[in-house]
């Protein structure tokens, strides 16, 4: 192991093969997500439905992928800090990344290869994801220290400068020469990665995993919590978490109950778990209810950790219950955000591309999914003109925006762009020829509104919690994505019931835009809940004292 770190002066000499690995994969990952949706829906993979459901099960096959790669943070975590260690963990799961991308390149006319690649990937990209970070910090020293915001700001912009070529040139690649090279590229840029990154094992610090030796992490302080028993007491709290279990796994229980019967063609309706739910979302369901009950029982016990660990360990699992709250009511949001890589791109698909107008790059602009190259750029644009213009007005004016108010305006601001994309769809159900160019407003309000939860939520987060639980509450956020994506496809299996789309039928509105005005409300629903939860929020002050 290398201790090479540089002077205080100069970036440690390990640092450029991280920066390099970082690049390359952001743009391998956001190359291959943002065409996704747009391969699937004419691809001889999902051939054998029947046309008019291909886009919905594009939809599906999307959103379960991002449901992986946001879910399997929690294992990379686990496995680096019990028993590999940050670098051997993301080399090993950057090797699985690379076979992901290659099944794609190879498998694009297979069904069981083109998923298994998806699913390497969801693996490869979800482990690594958690650890790159944090294996940064680990390169600096206190001497240095100052330079580390160097690094992390070039991570930042390699995220959208990333996604900004990826999607404005992957659609292209797709179109003009086929999904083996357009799904090629990013796995080639991956695989470069990887080299880059493994360039530099001789130099890089390790810091050894902690082998789940903290006796007063998040887990243990919530089990000394349930297990407690206080004299003349019961335990309430043990009985809620238990009941949660009991609960999750008879869901599970279920959907394998109405799987064998599927496959052994069983001549009558057993109904002990909903035909449309598959595994993919009976899991995270289940997921959701240990978080839940589990939540629930800590905190009816929690008072019973203390006296066996320190009161700052019991008040920082505190502080991430209250957290998980938050962060539950911003799931909703994700929903939305999401859905710019799926429900938006087909709906641009639809529309007329103005080719002829002279303000419009043709030469570059040519499908539908290059709408997409929108979102980093204002990210770029809006972050700066919050910081500088709209944030010092508010102030000005007598307004404190707190990051709840932000991430609460975020959420509602989501739920306009859905109003704004509903229009749209409602004139092109009208016979009107929509151009393109009017998705730009939704995407402009999506993104600010991104930029108010997304960037403000672990600003958030950080200043809660203390720093003994601060990757507990980055496992919790990766999981808000998951549910985000829970919840499209929960809406997804709901329009497959026949009663439902009576239901929809109704209104008179089409079954996308109906859908659309949904998402929108189901934002301003969570927006108002998140409001009122945030009125009574105990604020706190973590950031470390100079």
């Amino acid at each position: 192991m290398s201790e090479a770190i540089a002077g205080s002066g100069r970036l440690p000499r390990q640092i450029p093969y991280i920066m390099g690995n970082e690049a390359c994969e952001r743009f391998s990952f956001y190359g291959m997500r943002n065409i996704l949706v747009q391969f699937l829906a004419s691809s001889v993979i999902l051939a054998y439905l029947p046309e008019a459901t291909r886009e919905g099960m594009a939809k599906e096959v999307f959103h379960s992928f991002v449901i992986g790669v946001y879910f399997f943070p929690l294992l990379g975590g686990w496995l680096s800090d019990r028993f590999f260690g940050k670098y051997n963990t993301v080399f090993w799961f950057s090797l699985i990344y690379c076979a992901g991308h290659a099944c794609l390149a190879l498998f694009d006319s297979d069904k069981t290869g083109f998923y298994t690649g998806l699913f390497l990937i969801a693996l490869g990209s979800g482990g690594i994801k958690p650890l790159v970070v944090s294996f940064v910090g680990d390169q600096f020293t206190r001497d240095n220290k100052h330079l580390a915001k160097i690094v992390f700001d070039f991570f930042y912009w390699t995220i959208n400068f990333g996604s900004f070529f990826a999607s404005l040139l992957m659609p292209l690649f797709l179109r003009n020469y086929g999904p083996a090279i357009a799904f090629g590229i990013p796995g080639i840029l991956m695989g470069v990665a990887t080299i880059l990154f493994w360039l530099g094992r001789k130099q890089y610090v390790r810091v050894p995993p902690t082998r789940g030796e903290d006796p007063h992490s998040f887990a243990n302080v919530a089990r000394t919590a349930l297990t407690t028993r206080t004299a003349g007491q019961g335990r309430p709290g043990l009985t809620v978490a238990g009941f949660g279990v009991a609960l999750a796994l008879a869901m599970l229980l279920c959907w394998a109950i109405e799987l064998l019967f599927a496959l052994f063609d069983a001549p009558i309706d057993i109904g002990f778990w909903p035909k449309d739910f598959g595994f993919v979302i009976t899991a995270c369901l289940a997921l959701g209810v240990l978080i839940a009950f589990g939540g629930v029982g800590t905190s009816m016990q929690l008072e019973r950790a203390r006296g066996q660990h320190p009161d700052e360990a019991v008040d920082s699992v505190r502080a991430v219950l209250r957290i998980i709250i938050v962060f539950a009511l911003v799931t909703p949001f994700w929903s939305l955000f999401d859905q710019k890589a799926s429900t938006w791109v087909l709906q641009g698909n639809g529309m007329v591309i103005p080719h002829d107008a002279w303000w419009w790059p043709s030469k570059i602009v040519q499908t539908a999914g290059q709408m997409q190259a929108l979102n980093p750029i204002m990210v770029l644009l809006i972050i700066p003109l919050n910081n500088i213009i709209l944030y010092p007005f508010l102030r000005r004016i007598g307004f404190e925006p707190t990051a709840l108010r932000r991430m609460g305006a975020g959420i509602a601001i989501a739920g306009l762009a859905w109003i704004v994309a509903g229009v749209l769809q409602l004139r092109m159900d009208g016979g009107e020829q929509v151009l393109l160019s009017s998705q730009f407003w939704p995407y402009l309000i999506l993104t600010f509104a991104e930029v108010l939860v997304s960037a403000t939520a672990l600003e958030f987060a950080y200043s809660q919690a203390t720093g003994a639980m601060k990757g507990v509450i980055m496992a919790f956020w990766y999981l808000t994505s998951t549910f985000g994506s829970l919840w499209v496809l929960l809406t997804n299996a709901a329009v497959r019931n026949e009663a439902v789309t009576a239901q929809i039928a109704t209104t008179g509105l089409s079954e996308n835009a109906f859908l659309m005005f949904f998402f929108a409300g189901f934002a301003f629903v969570a927006a108002a809940a998140f409001g009122m939860y945030a009125r009574s929020y105990p604020m706190q002050d973590n950031y470390r004292q100079a």
